[in-house]
């Protein structure tokens, strides 16, 4: 992926394109024995304790859990949403605060509207990335019906903005902003956000990446134990996890 996806102008319908979880996989994870429960420090759940890693994403859970998984996400991907709605807080009690399993969210920005919103849930830091990357899912379509509205020309227009202001622009137009500053983010911060060219640059290095690393060629695809899975759903991924040894 090069620079061109926010760069150069690109058909607004690109944004609002199907996403797909069905490239090519490789085995899924290998069958263990059953792992057990791992304590958390006195007083505190392992759900709490969110860190970044060194591939771009972010990690919830025992640095040290047996079992990782990692979702390869996008914002404007409409299976991405359902796989949150339906499983982030199974993700989180059932195995996650068990400490037998990290759960990792990489983005792999596909577009302009992606990647703006993937800069402002990454605003406040790694406390609440996983919060506001749940609501800016939840708010998909609300957002794709902004950028319908915007239209074309605009939309085009606002992608031959000079850098530090195109995101900000692109995010007053999808109501973003507001959107994140209801979450905790404020407008300066946001904008501060949104206007720093390194945090874009990183997050389509890190999608390239991924492509050239993993093969990820559609969002969602999970890795459990740094092996690709089949599957795009909540009970795919739950038996992956239960194979691996979370059962």
């Amino acid at each position: 992926m090069s620079k061109s996806l926010y760069f150069t102008p690109i058909a607004l319908a690109l944004a609002l394109g199907a996403c797909s979880g069905n490239a090519e996989t490789e085995e899924g994870a290998t069958s263990g024995a059953t792992v057990e429960n791992i304590a958390a420090p006195d007083g505190q759940k392992w759900s709490a304790t969110v860190e970044q890693t060194e591939e771009g994403g972010y990690v919830m859970g025992n640095p040290d859990a047996p079992i990782k998984l990692v979702e390869y996400m996008s914002i404007t991907c409409s299976h991405c949403a359902t796989f949150g709605e339906e499983a982030f807080n199974a993700i989180r009690d059932d195995y996650v605060d068990s400490g037998r399993v990290s759960f990792e969210i990489r983005n792999f920005v596909r577009d302009p509207l992606d990647l703006t919103a993937a800069i402002l849930s990454r605003c406040g830091g790694e406390g609440p990335f996983f919060a506001l990357t749940k609501q800016a899912l939840g708010n998909q379509e609300a957002m794709f019906e902004k950028a319908q509205s915007m239209g074309e020309a605009t939309y085009n227009s606002i992608l031959q903005s000079k850098p530090d202001v195109r995101f900000i622009k692109l995010a007053e137009q999808l109501d973003l902003i507001s959107l994140f500053q209801q979450l905790g983010i404020s407008e300066d911060q946001a904008k501060t956000c949104l206007s720093d060219q390194a945090t874009a640059e990183k997050l389509m290095a890190a999608t390239q990446t991924a492509i050239e690393t993993h093969d990820i060629q559609g969002t969602p695809t999970f890795l459990i134990n740094g092996k690709k899975i089949e599957g795009t759903n909540w009970p795919m991924v739950e038996s992956g996890l239960k194979e691996a040894g979370a059962r």
